[in-house]
């Protein structure tokens, strides 16, 4: 079942006090950016927020699934999506320890 796009624009308007945050439709989902790193998913109406030690250090206990079946194991956040402060501050603490994405590849000219 994918999300809908009413939940998406939900999780962005908590997130309005985090810095540059931005969604992308994905396969049906979405990912949740902050500047150029995918930080969370959107699934079947529900947050997912990448495993990180700062991320675990504000939330204490987390609820750890997939995202999809196949999918590694994110946090799912149930409780706190009403807490803007809370879900600013763990894109944040969640986004300054991802590695910055690889630079993308130019495609050789034929």
């Amino acid at each position: 079942m994918a999300s809908d796009l009413t939940f998406v624009d939900y999780i962005l308007d908590q997130l309005s006090g985090a810095r540059e945050v931005s969604a992308r439709k994905m396969f049906g989902e979405y990912g949740v950016y902050s500047g150029d790193k995918m930080v969370a998913v959107i699934c079947d109406n529900q947050f997912f927020l990448k495993p990180t030690a700062a991320g675990k250090m504000i939330l204490g206990e987390v609820v750890e699934a997939p995202p999809y079946p196949g999918a590694t194991n994110y946090f799912r956040l149930d409780d706190g999506l009403e807490d803007r402060e809370l879900l600013s501050r763990l894109m944040a603490a969640t986004a300054d320890e991802l590695p910055a994405p690889k630079p993308k590849r130019s495609k050789p000219k034929t």
